[in-house]
């Protein structure tokens, strides 16, 4: 919660954090055209308990296009191509596709690998330090989608990670480790294709 400053000096410095905050994500987008890092994930319900641990790599390359690889405890992909999303559930042989803008929409990947009009799409504002990331915390604008808050930790200019709150009252969080900015990546990483024989659930 922002504090209610007295002074004008004081109120000075806050309209300042909150600028930083915004100057802090949206320099991230604008100069980061692509990225590979491992991640780690960890799923908690409304009371704080812990229901999932997850783990994989991901990429993606602005704008529309991403890969994430689940590799623990279950394979599981996410890839967007630009204009689709293909999610493979490999245990259950199983492809699901949507149209990419209906499914990224206000989402945090659209934060990541969405254009650079964040601040069309989210309200943000500065979070404070804690466990020595500066937080940014960004709010759709639209109601209806799946997440309710965004909260983004950077120490230094990098992302380091990401904390969601849905509706239904989970927050996951996700560390990111071993970060390339701008890498070489091939476009093959961002085209999928369904194995032979899987299941294709499509909502076109």
């Amino acid at each position: 919660m922002t504090p209610k400053f007295l002074l004008p000096l004081l109120l000075v410095f806050s309209v300042q954090a909150h600028a930083d905050a915004q100057g802090r994500l949206s320099a991230f987008i604008a100069q980061t055209r692509g990225l590979k890092a491992q991640f780690s994930q960890s799923v908690f319900d409304r009371k704080g308990h812990k229901t999932q641990e997850s783990s994989g790599t991901l990429y993606f390359s602005r704008p529309g296009k991403f890969r994430w690889v689940y590799q623990k405890p279950y394979a599981q992909l996410l890839v967007g191509d630009g204009k689709r999303l293909w999610i493979y559930d490999e245990d259950l042989d199983q492809v699901t596709v949507r149209k990419l803008d209906i499914a990224i929409g206000d989402s945090p990947a659209a934060l990541l690998a969405g254009e650079n009009d964040i601040e069309k799409r989210f309200l943000l504002k500065d979070a404070g330090n804690h466990n020595g990331l500066d937080w940014v915390e960004a709010t759709p604008k639209s109601s209806g989608g799946s997440f309710e808050l965004v909260r983004l930790g950077f120490k230094e200019d990098n992302l380091r990670a990401m904390e969601l709150k849905d509706s239904f009252g989970q927050t996951t969080l996700l560390h990111f480790s071993n970060l390339e900015r701008n890498p070489a990546m091939g476009a093959s990483l961002f085209r999928f294709t369904p194995p032979k024989g899987a299941d294709v659930i499509s909502d076109q």
